[in-house]
């Protein structure tokens, strides 16, 4: 009998205390906020019906926050695989880290701070690329999580919006033009089903209402 494929569960961590403000957080180690971790404890009822085998996050707090709010629903905080890794961080902000995004889109101009902000392949000064996110986190993916697939296990990541993004674009074979108008929200999971490859054959989204 061929071997069931396990489901690939991701989620954004919720509003962080620099989210609130508008400013770019980036590598810069911030709290959820407390309606950041309201709302994370809610995202844990959304998927209470699917058993996780592993968990990977982010290095960085607030993920890590998010998770613990995710697991603690489930009671699973003590017991749950978890895998931290550095691949999964956020993308790094460089020289606009900690700069108001709605005063830099003045000072850029709205095409320029589009561009910085959605586009593929815009490095920021001393900072990172949607495109230099997807060259670490992807091949994390495909060597350690993906194989966990594989094999029939169900796999939850809680991460950043551009880690996420650069999975996603591998998942859903996202060209370099489309990839701007992807977004990972607050407040939501995306459930894949994926083949053998990690490209996606179904997805379903879960929101906190």
């Amino acid at each position: 009998m061929e071997q069931k494929l396990g489901k690939l569960v991701i989620a954004r961590h919720h509003e962080s205390e620099w989210n609130k403000l508008g400013k770019w957080t980036g590598k810069t180690e911030v709290h959820l906020s407390p309606e950041g971790f309201i709302g994370a404890e809610k995202m844990g009822e959304l998927i209470k019906d699917i058993h996780f085998d592993q968990v990977f996050t982010s290095v960085q707090i607030r993920a890590k926050e998010t998770l613990e709010k995710i697991l603690g629903v489930r009671n699973e905080n003590k017991d749950m695989p978890t895998v931290e890794a550095k691949e999964l961080n956020e993308r790094d902000y460089g020289d606009y880290t900690g700069k108001n995004k709605w005063e830099m889109e003045k000072v850029l101009g709205h095409d320029e701070f589009v561009k910085i902000r959605r586009s593929f392949d815009c490095p920021i000064p001393n900072g990172e690329s949607l495109k230099m996110v997807y060259e670490r986190s992807v091949p994390f993916f495909l060597k350690e999580i993906l194989p966990l697939l594989n094999k029939g296990e169900n796999v939850l990541i809680v991460a950043h919006g551009n880690s996420l993004r650069s999975i996603m674009k591998y998942i859903e074979n996202i060209s370099d033009e489309n990839i701007a108008n992807v977004e990972m929200p607050f407040g939501s999971f995306i459930i894949y089903d994926l083949d053998e490859s990690g490209h996606m054959i179904d997805k379903e989204i879960r929101e906190v209402k």
